[in-house]
């Protein structure tokens, strides 16, 4: 079945019946389950700070409504808190770093955080030559793994490269673990660019089609049934994928053999639209 935004479970809700209450994401990373059960696989995941909108609890549970992309899952109820919260100002940048508890590499670890984290900063500190961005609590992040909020980087395949061998993780949207789609949609936000959450939903809306044995070049998607990767150059595909298991590049002629055996050869291709 095609999808349709419009009709689509994964991303719509009956507001009328669950009208909701705004919320953040307070774990640094929560995983998002069809069913209030641990032993229901991940689909999703929301990280540090990012706002949704709290449907339904029950029985520790969440259902919860991710604001960035629409996704809809039952999360661990620890993990998600109603509120605004404050102003989050900064994002992290890196694809990994650690919330200290003081302005200090010293000091022990509050959390560790993913690329895109949304972090309220309130001041600065500088020890033994390293800066760093305080919260109103004292905790501490690295500056320079630190970006403004309304920052965008201008190349989302360096920023997907930077998370080269990071672990494949089925429904990851972190640098802790991520699947080929959540790749591509976390390196496009972080240019600034809204992309809908999985390899079948970005197939159908991400830029424009071309032709998967044509002329390609950087920046394209390449869809297999389920999979999706990026080329990084005419020849090189970078995908987080099952294979090796973790964020690789790979001769993309070799890909589509080794691929087709059990998958087929590539569905479609696609062009960021300009």
């Amino acid at each position: 079945m095609a999808f349709d935004p419009e009709t689509d479970p994964r991303l719509n809700v009956d507001t009328d019946k669950f009208p909701g209450e705004t919320g953040r994401v307070v774990k640094s990373v929560i995983d998002l389950r069809r069913m209030p059960d641990a032993t229901s696989g991940i689909d999703t995941q929301g990280i540090y700070g990012q706002l949704l909108v709290i449907l339904e609890r029950k029985n520790g549970w969440a259902w919860v409504q991710l604001a960035h992309d629409g996704y809809v899952g039952w999360t661990e109820d620890e993990g998600v808190a109603v509120g605004m919260g404050e102003v989050t100002t900064h994002l992290v940048s890196a694809p990994r770093t650690y919330l200290y508890s003081q302005a200090d590499l010293q000091s022990p670890r509050v959390r560790p955080l993913s690329m895109g984290s949304e972090l309220a900063i309130v001041g600065e500190a500088e020890t033994r030559g390293t800066r760093y961005f305080t919260l109103a609590d004292g905790s501490a992040v690295v500056a320079n793994h630190m970006v403004d909020t309304g920052y965008v980087f201008d190349d989302y395949v360096s920023v997907a490269a930077s998370f080269m061998h990071t672990p494949y993780l089925w429904g990851g949207n972190s640098g802790f673990g991520i699947d080929c789609s959540g790749l591509v949609q976390l390196s496009q936000r972080m240019c600034g660019t809204p992309v809908d959450r999985d390899s079948d939903m970005q197939e159908a809306t991400f830029g424009d089609p071309i032709a998967w044995d044509g002329e390609r070049k950087r920046g394209d998607l390449i869809f297999w049934k389920g999979h999706v990767g990026i080329m990084s150059d005419p020849d090189t595909l970078l995908h987080s994928n099952g294979n090796t298991m973790n964020v690789a590049e790979e001769n993309f002629g070799a890909a589509v053999k080794r691929i087709a055996w059990l998958y087929g050869e590539p569905t479609s291709a696609r062009r960021f639209r300009d």
